[in-house]
């Protein structure tokens, strides 16, 4: 069983004698690994909860390296994906960089070529995966708020003095302080600035989620 929180890379060769090189070499710096004979057997068998990147020749039978990251990408699945081919050429490479592989190494290469890439991609795979946890936890918290504190944030990001939402909403301006400490409080955040900051880019982020109500719609 796979350990979900601890980065793994994939291996995908037809090639019996590369797999057991390429695993010895990453097992060597304290990768983990899992490698398979196709494409088809890594696409049923990965999780895209498991953290990693996917190590993949471009030459393979049935199913490419170049095939599997239009499937990747048509599945929504954003690993970060080296490739190794013995016939790199300058159209192949734009086609995978396109497609989003992360690195695209000729072969033969050396040990510490690859290990190089590795490290980037799983440091890129663990800073997005941070970076949804954030915003997914961000997502919840903006959803916890009341129709009530919808209203007042979004007053309070427009730069409507507490006195002019307090008339609005026909409220008190102590009503709409305590409004304002329950967001903050709600969302995590330690000031203002970092509000509007948070807020700003969640709703650039994600666009067709937006949960702070229009101002026309007051």
């Amino acid at each position: 069983m796979m350990d979900e929180h601890r980065a793994i890379a994939f291996i995908v060769d037809d090639d019996p004698d590369m797999r057991e090189s390429l695993e010895f070499l990453i097992q060597s710096v304290g990768v983990a690994t899992v490698s398979y004979a196709s494409a088809a057997e890594f696409i049923s068998a990965f999780q895209p909860s498991q953290p990693g990147c996917l190590v993949c020749d471009v030459r393979m039978p049935e199913m490419s390296g170049l095939d599997l990251l239009e499937e990747l990408d048509r599945m929504g699945i954003r690993l970060p994906v080296i490739l190794m081919t013995a016939y790199a050429d300058v159209p192949m490479a734009i086609r995978a960089l396109k497609l989003g592989a992360a690195e695209f190494i000729e072969k033969p290469f050396s040990a510490q070529a690859m290990l190089e890439a590795i490290q980037r991609s799983l440091a890129d795979d663990r800073k997005r995966r941070t970076s949804l946890e954030f915003w997914d936890d961000f997502a919840k918290r903006m959803g916890s708020l009341t129709f009530k504190e919808r209203k007042t944030l979004e007053l309070l990001l427009s730069g409507v003095p507490n006195k002019t939402i307090a008339a609005r909403l026909d409220i008190t301006e102590r009503a709409i302080e305590g409004r304002r400490a329950s967001i903050m409080k709600k969302l995590d955040v330690n000031s203002f600035a970092e509000l509007v900051r948070h807020v700003t880019q969640y709703e650039l982020l994600f666009p067709e989620v937006r949960t702070v109500l229009s101002f026309d719609s007051l």
